[in-house]
């Protein structure tokens, strides 16, 4: 225990950080109020309110809160380095993500800097989806005390671009919130933009605080990166692909692969429901189509990445080429002045039909134009990596990671044409060949804790792959709670991805019930969402045993159909009215008991 003596002044922290935020008026205003308080003489009632408004400033810094709605981890690490230029700032920081974020509180913040990725056809990233709902369903708080700014981050390929990012910056508008800052849209170099926001976002704040500079943000608030291995997205892993094999028969219509490859040494490691990051070189042979239509040779210099390169060598591995944008076809028909062109870019509707059906190859031949090397490079979006859901758990792999990919091919004005990544995985890399990957955390994709918990997995076609890294997991904990796979796909002869596995897994207890939707075996197309109402009494039962959900597959449609089924069910069976489903379905979400991996 300290004891004052007429030679210490004891000054807490928290006194010494008020008296830092006070100006020189009012340190001389304080200094004659102590003396005079210390003589006991009266004080002037006009002094009083301005200090109190001094002090008040001091000890209420503004509440600045960071809000990440992140799908693959872009969000949250844009999130991250605004937390961090903040704090340097001297700037009191709550970084939370969407998935640990309640979202009744955002009815309490301050001050909101929110940054969503965008998903599907225009939805916020799963973690995002109970926020977004509160928003925007019959009891959205009024926000008129909410100062706000939102960074979105997207893809000029989807027709919705940012459309999660511009649906949170207008609902929090029609809230009553106000802007800080004018919403900001990045695609997927998105680096640049970010940066520049990041700045922008950081002198207005500053210009608002009220805090005293002493005041810190605290250090927890910034999560550390992990440190488990060298190796991530920007410094890939050389894996060696072991194995190569189709998984659907030889006269299916879908051409799916199942491949293995090599993590040793590479210290890298993962749980099921992550997904594998893969980087990947375009077909040579669509390289050359290109170069031909631009009546190019190929050895033209270019810059990419900052390096000067035979365009060749750039068009092979920096640039998307079979990801068509609306972006590309305006730039494009301002290079190439075709009066067909310029007419098909006025009329929205008609553009994005177009930009959907065909790749940018084939807008060349059908709008033939002269470019130099460097003008078409410009038109062009760097190469982005592509993610899929890891089919494997390492408890059961080891130093290994499986995918199950789906060859994306198709043909246009009779020519055949290919998905970038999934033909490079199929046809271009041999096995014991290399290839470039990277974890990427899927936290918003998880097994329960409680190895104890019913799971029911709702997937179709490569839906299929978390799955199968579930009951793995589950087998090699010998996990007690029961286990049920509804999945659905073309075909039971020709599109039963890894029927003898689950086979294996339900002869061995680890599969407790099972239910699968053929679409093409008879001539009414059944799905997984059939299957779901079919099933709805055991399903509610697994629900009131504390069952949690997982749906993995296609968003725009599977994903929506399948949450309709559920809603159905929940309403059936609960004997709930539509809005008091939709508020069990939201409990269940906030509960890490519905979880989904779609795209």
């Amino acid at each position: 225990m300290m004891t004052n003596t007429t030679h210490h002044f004891p000054l807490n922290a928290e006194t010494g950080a008020l008296l830092d935020g006070l100006d020189s008026l009012q340190l001389a205003w304080l200094s004659g109020y102590c003396w005079a308080k210390a003589k006991g003489v009266g004080l002037p009632a006009e002094g009083v309110p301005a200090l109190a408004t001094a002090v008040a400033s001091a000890a209420a810094p503004l509440a600045v809160t960071v809000l990440s709605v992140s799908q693959t981890g872009n969000a949250k690490g844009v999130a991250a380095q605004l937390a961090e230029r903040l704090r340097q700032a001297n700037i009191t920081v709550n970084l939370v993500a969407a998935k640990d974020y309640k979202a009744k509180k955002i009815a309490d913040e301050q001050l909101l800097l929110l940054i969503s990725s965008t998903q599907g056809e225009g939805e916020p990233p799963e973690e995002g989806v109970v926020l977004y709902k509160l928003l925007h369903g019959k009891k959205a708080p009024k926000l008129d005390k909410l100062e706000f700014a939102v960074l979105g981050l997207g893809d000029t390929s989807y027709p919705n671009f940012c459309q999660a990012g511009k649906d949170f910056d207008r609902r929090l508008e029609e809230l009553g919130a106000t802007r800080l800052l004018d919403r900001v849209d990045a695609d997927l170099d998105f680096a640049d933009t970010a940066a520049q926001w990041i700045e922008q976002v950081v002198s207005a704040v500053k210009q608002k605080a009220a805090a005293p500079a002493a005041v810190k943000s605290a250090v927890g608030s910034v999560p550390e990166m992990a440190t488990e291995s060298q190796y991530h997205k920007d410094n890939p892993y050389l894996a060696t692909l072991l194995t190569n094999q189709k998984i659907t028969a030889r006269q299916a219509e879908k051409d799916v692969r199942h491949l293995e490859f090599d993590l040793a040494d590479s210290g890298l490691t993962y749980q099921p429901g992550d997904a594998l990051g893969v980087w990947f070189d375009n077909d040579p042979a669509l390289v050359q189509e290109i170069l031909t239509a631009l009546e190019l040779s190929g050895d033209e210099s270019v810059q990419a990445e900052g390096k000067t390169l035979p365009i060749r060598t750039a068009l092979l591995s920096h640039f998307e080429l079979t990801q068509n944008t609306p972006v590309f076809m305006k730039a494009y028909a301002g290079l190439a002045g075709n009066p067909a062109l310029n007419e098909l870019v006025a009329k929205t509707d008609e553009l994005t039909a177009y930009v959907q059906s065909t790749p940018p190859v084939d807008v060349l031949h059908d709008f033939p134009a002269k470019l130099s090397a460097e003008q078409f490079i410009s038109l062009l979006r760097p190469l982005a990596p592509r993610l899929y859901s890891i089919a494997s758990a390492a408890a059961e792999v080891g130093e290994e990671v499986h995918l199950s990919v789906g060859v994306v091919r198709f043909e246009h004005a009779g020519k055949p044409r290919a998905g970038a990544a999934s033909s490079y995985l199929a046809e271009r890399v041999p096995e014991d060949g290399q290839v470039r990957i990277f974890i990427e955390r899927n936290e918003n994709f998880r097994l329960p804790e409680d190895g104890g918990k019913p799971i029911i997995m709702i997937g179709s076609g490569t839906g299929i792959a978390p799955f199968r890294a579930f009951v793995q997991q589950r087998a090699a904990q010998e996990a007690e709670g029961k286990n049920w796979l509804i999945f659905g796909n073309q075909h039971f002869t020709q599109d039963f991805l890894y029927q003898t596995e689950w086979q294996q897994f339900a002869k061995d207890g680890f599969l407790h019930r099972y239910d699968f939707a053929w679409s093409r075996d008879q001539a009414e197309k059944i799905y997984v969402q059939d299957k779901i109402r079919e099933k709805s009494t055991a399903l509610w039962q697994w629900l009131q045993d504390g069952a949690y959900l997982y749906v993995c597959g296609d968003a725009a449609r599977m994903a929506k159909d399948v949450e309709t089924a559920l809603l159905d069910v929940i309403e059936q069976q609960g004997g709930f009215s539509r809005d008091e489903a939709e508020d069990y379905l939201t409990e269940l979400r906030e509960n890490r008991r519905y979880q989904r991996d779609v795209y």
